[in-house]
């Protein structure tokens, strides 16, 4: 089955469509938010970078325990659930609005809570996946799933702009919140039943997180990529910090310039949404991993050669390539957990990977925040960059170059291992 051939399968189809308009939902929220608590909150830059911690630090607080909670319920009712939560979480905030009671403290318990629904449902969407629709496809799922993304990303900022400037920012929310219970209905048409969790003697949720963490160190591939996705994440999350700033102040560039540079640049995620099989097959998977990983980080060393004019130009090749190769990295990375995992740990080690990428973004932030007020933003992404750069060698030290594709075998931790390292050599 084909890429696009994949979308005639029912239920994937009916994932797909729920998760389409979903994704550019939250890409609205994450400029309407910040606009809400600066525009009618009058909020400090210290409050609204609460927010982004606010809707993070679930992932570095919960997310191992929510990997374990994960793997003894069925997916689909916990995906359900979650978006009809997330949904009732956002709709408060304009509901509080209308009324005219809304605070700065309503909207980070919000976002907040909607951070930790977003958790589960990232864990379980991730083990799903492979139940659904095989092993042997999920590469051209999540392919098709990081083009809602792609998109969501390029359409979400401006989209979100506009029902701000023309509704205003609760409005905005209110949108967002109307795409969960979008994703939540077509997640119920889903015909195919998942079987109940095997019924085990009961463990304690400190030996269900354990035995995520240990499978993925004792998988010397799924070892360096988990270290690979946490090391990019953190200093990812530096340049992040400061490239708004960077624009604005040293560049000199307006608020809608930076919007532009952006949404042109994010056509790279695009693009490797679409191709991301097509090179895996020619290249090969893990030899496309670990190049993509270098291309991404030499990406992020032209973003502090923008300047004034055509100077601009610098930001959108950078922007370009850095969200083709990030996209790229995701889908063989989540695709490589997806099918050398077995089913019942598949939650944990989701979880896993997820904690070490996700929760180095909040660590990441400050860090690039307290470098640029000492160095300056231009250095801070200098400093950042090398540090993608150097990500790229977890990689490079890991037996990755030494096969062309990623193992495709089912396995138990330890068996695994071994089974990695010989077929590695």
């Amino acid at each position: 089955m084909s890429f696009w051939g994949l979308l005639r399968h029912r239920d994937f189809r009916h994932l797909w469509a729920a998760d389409a308009l979903s994704q550019t939902g939250s890409r609205v929220s994450v400029l309407a938010v910040p606009l809400l608590a600066v525009s009618e909150l009058h909020a400090s830059a210290f409050e609204v970078s609460l927010l982004r911690a606010a809707e993070t630090a679930a992932y570095l607080v919960l997310g191992l325990q929510t990997g374990a909670w994960c793997a003894r319920r069925r997916s689909r009712p916990v995906l359900v659930a979650t978006d009809l939560l997330r949904a009732a979480a956002l709709l408060s905030i304009p509901i509080a609005a209308a009324f005219g009671v809304l605070t700065f403290a309503q909207v980070i318990a919000a976002v907040a809570v909607s951070g930790v629904l977003t958790v589960a449902f990232e864990v379980s969407a991730t083990s799903y996946l492979p139940a659904m629709i095989g092993r042997d496809r999920v590469v051209d799922g999540n392919s098709l799933l990081q083009l809602n993304r792609s998109v969501g990303a390029v359409a979400g900022p401006g989209l979100a702009g506009y029902l701000v400037q023309w509704f205003t920012a609760p409005a905005a929310l209110l949108v967002d919140s109307l795409t969960y219970l979008w994703s939540a209905l077509w997640l119920g048409t889903i015909r195919r039943r998942e079987p109940r969790p095997e019924q085990k003697p009961r463990a304690t949720t400190r030996a269900d997180i354990a035995a995520g963490i240990r499978f993925v160190w004792q998988h010397p591939l799924l070892r360096a990529t988990a270290i690979y996705g946490a090391s990019r994440s953190l200093t990812q999350a530096m340049h992040m910090a400061v490239a708004v700033v960077f624009l604005i102040r040293d560049v000199g560039v307006s608020p809608g310039t930076v919007g532009v540079l952006g949404t042109v640049g994010l056509t790279g995620a695009l693009l490797a949404a679409v191709v991301t099989r097509r090179l895996a097959d020619i290249v090969g998977s893990a030899r496309l991993l670990w190049l993509i990983a270098v291309l991404t980080g030499l990406a992020f060393l032209l973003y502090p050669l923008t300047g004034p004019g055509w100077g601009l130009v610098w930001y959108v090749v950078a922007t370009f390539v850095a969200s083709f190769g990030v996209i790229v990295a995701s889908v063989l990375g989540v695709s490589f957990e997806q099918q050398v995992c077995p089913d019942d740990l598949l939650p944990r080690v989701n979880a896993t990977v997820q904690v070490a990428a996700w929760g180095a973004i909040p660590l990441g932030s400050l860090l690039g925040g307290a470098l640029a007020e000492l160095a300056g933003t231009r250095v801070t992404l200098w400093v950042a960059a090398g540090g993608v750069l150097l990500s790229a060698v977890f990689l490079l030290l890991s037996p990755l170059t030494r096969v062309r594709d990623l193992p495709r075998q089912l396995s138990r931790p330890g068996e695994g291992a071994g089974r990695q390292r010989k077929s590695a050599t």
